[in-house]
């Protein structure tokens, strides 16, 4: 098996061939966003399977291709279905996708998905600006051999999403009307949503909303140095005393009413970078 430098050559270099433009913004589209897509002026459009070390996304919601064009006059490439540690794909995998997108040239990292509300103010189709996150339930991608041509041993994490990049957001979302919320993004690694004992701890050690991605792709866009902005869809209320019980159809039904409003700060977002 070719070491990671040896494979990110092998795929970008593969890509290049299909698509030789360099995209200057990386997107990841989470659970149910999939349609955001059709904004793009599609250019090339390669499925995960043809894209060699390349996993290949299983859920349902996620599209399963990356997406090459052009979104307010800027050069994308749109990861349409990510992939997840509770797929059974390893953290260097779930996080492979990263470092191809900074290998081709990428200069910011946008992501959304869909989470759980624990913040007892959110309400479902929310937006959450992600200001910061709490990994400590989730496995570390870069445990293992470091190598520096990627990034630091020990990657400084006091601002892993842009302060730069949410204040440009604050202002899109005012001119829009669009309301934002903003918080703490707790990372668990799933399948299973959460307890009620486990919704009221991840809001006491401080969590606004869950969910089972976004922490393994921000830190390895750190080490890389990326900018990193990142969105949640508030797709269920995880502590409520009524009925608890999630599914994941409701959480794409909820990603999807709500995918105008993030579709707008995206795509403004692009344009002014």
């Amino acid at each position: 098996m070719p070491g990671i430098l040896q494979q990110l050559q092998e795929t970008s270099s593969f890509i290049k061939s299909l698509y030789p433009h360099t995209p200057q913004v990386g997107i990841v589209l989470g659970s149910g966003l999939g349609n955001f897509a059709q904004e793009i002026q599609v250019e090339k459009e390669i499925p995960y399977e043809a894209i060699p070390h390349f996993p290949v996304s299983t859920v349902e919601g996620h599209h399963g291709k990356l997406i090459f064009g052009e979104l307010g006059g800027k050069k994308v490439v749109v990861m349409a279905g990510r992939f997840h540690f509770y797929e059974g794909y390893t953290p260097e995998q779930v996080v492979y996708p990263i470092r191809v997108m900074k290998h081709l040239g990428i200069g910011y990292l946008l992501l959304s998905n869909a989470a759980g509300g624990v913040n007892p103010a959110f309400k479902v189709g929310d937006l959450m600006v992600i200001t910061d996150h709490i990994s400590l339930s989730t496995i570390n991608p870069l445990i293992g051999k470091n190598h520096s041509e990627l990034g630091p041993r020990f990657p400084d994490m006091s601002e892993p999403y842009s302060k730069a990049l949410i204040k440009k957001v604050r202002a899109i979302a005012a001119a829009a009307g669009i309301k934002l919320q903003e918080g703490v993004y707790f990372g668990v690694t799933g399948p299973t949503f959460e307890t009620r004992a486990e919704y009221k701890l991840i809001h006491r050690l401080g969590g606004d909303a869950v969910g089972m991605s976004t922490v393994q792709e921000v830190i390895v866009a750190i080490h890389m140095g990326l900018p990193v902005f990142a969105v949640s869809v508030i797709t269920d209320i995880g502590i409520r005393e009524e009925d608890n019980i999630i599914t994941h159809e409701e959480v794409l039904q909820a990603a999807k009413e709500a995918e105008p409003k993030l579709t707008i700060i995206f795509k403004q977002l692009v344009a002014g970078l």
